[in-house]
């Protein structure tokens, strides 16, 4: 559905919608709904990156929702003040989009906290909630990373680390801006870093999507036992360019097209069919079900209203009184049509 969202959001026309800066992910995504929709509940937590359209819906958002967030429509995740890079979701333990690589890591590392410190001090035997961050391979080269994988291990906090390795940080090849995690390596397994920190690392192809289930399946039972984090690599390849500015001209033809037969929904649809698992007929049933939900979205999206004025000023400071006092003395909030814009205090 992810997939499917995004491509009709790209085909809407941009006098409708201003088409911005938007990072794309499509088919390549599947690896995350492995993750999620197989493994977590509505309790854990998840920390995304600036493509978190598939961690929405995977999560339980509403796609509704998060194709109106893409329109910056009122009736969006966040009521349209967060847009593609930024949706948050507390109700379904998204923890949001962050638009610089890192950023989310140690937020999902302190919902891990949150959910150890409520069993082990105070008492909540019944509090096993996970907290699961995803970050791209340009990401494991800051040192968010390395401190969060510290400080995880340290506490041995149910936190799981999931790399979405799809060879490219934007223009740049994970194979020139990474070294090495073993000389005797002609690889930079991302995966390897974590026996430096005592806990395992795993390697899984990110195109196959019951592997990566098993995989994280096996990760997530680890964290609610108690036992730890996991630091997981999903190789994968995304199909297109980084973001709708991105005229996709530094990979070779060559390059793309290995991955392009590797595209994971495909495969899973053959899988499905050979092992009995739905029929032709089901699954084309699936597909119009899915393209009726997408459609459905956008015209909700269409329809829905802009944000008021008045939503320029929320959820900025949580006392109101941090927006200063005004040359009379008064605080600026205090003033009549503040929250509206209206207020004359410059």
């Amino acid at each position: 559905m992810s997939s499917r969202l995004l491509d009709v959001r790209l085909t809407f026309p941009t006098s409708v919608v201003v088409v911005y800066s938007m990072s794309l992910i499509t088919d390549d995504g599947i690896f995350i709904t492995g993750v999620i929709k197989a493994c977590l509940r509505q309790d854990d937590y998840v920390s995304s990156t600036y493509r978190d359209h598939v961690h929405a819906i995977s999560k339980g958002v509403s796609p509704r929702k998060v194709m109106a967030e893409l329109f910056g429509k009122k009736t969006g995740v966040c009521r349209g003040q967060g847009g593609s890079m930024h949706m948050f979701d507390k109700e379904f333990g998204l923890l949001g989009g962050y638009a610089f690589i890192g950023e989310g890591i140690p937020v999902g590392v302190g919902a891990a906290f949150t959910s150890a410190y409520r069993r082990r001090v105070l008492g909540e035997e019944d509090c096993d909630s996970v907290a699961v961050n995803f970050f791209g391979d340009g990401t494991c080269n800051v040192g968010q990373f390395y401190e969060s994988l510290n400080m995880a291990s340290l506490y041995k906090l149910p936190c799981i680390f999931v790399v979405e390795n799809n060879k490219w940080a934007i223009g740049m090849s994970h194979a020139r801006a990474t070294a090495a995690s073993a000389v005797a390596d002609t690889e930079p397994w991302i995966y390897k870093k974590g026996n430096a920190f005592g806990m395992p690392g795993v390697h899984v192809d990110g195109m196959d999507v019951l592997k990566v289930r098993e995989v994280a399946m096996e990760a997530v039972a680890r964290a609610r036992r108690g036992d730890g984090p996991t630091l997981i690599e999903c190789e994968t390849y995304r199909f297109r360019g980084h973001s709708l500015a991105d005229p996709d001209e530094l990979r070779s033809p060559e390059e793309k097209e290995h991955y392009q037969k590797r595209d994971p929904i495909p495969r899973m649809r053959d899988y499905m069919l050979k092992n009995g698992l739905a029929t032709e007929d089901e699954i084309k049933q699936i597909e119009k079900e899915v393209i009726a939900e997408v459609d459905d979205s956008v015209e909700f999206a269409d329809e829905s209203p802009k944000p008021d004025m008045s939503q320029l000023l929320e959820n900025v400071f949580a006392d109101p009184k941090g927006f200063g006092i005004a040359p009379d003395g008064r605080y600026r909030y205090e003033h009549p049509g503040f929250t509206s814009g209206t207020a004359d205090i410059s």
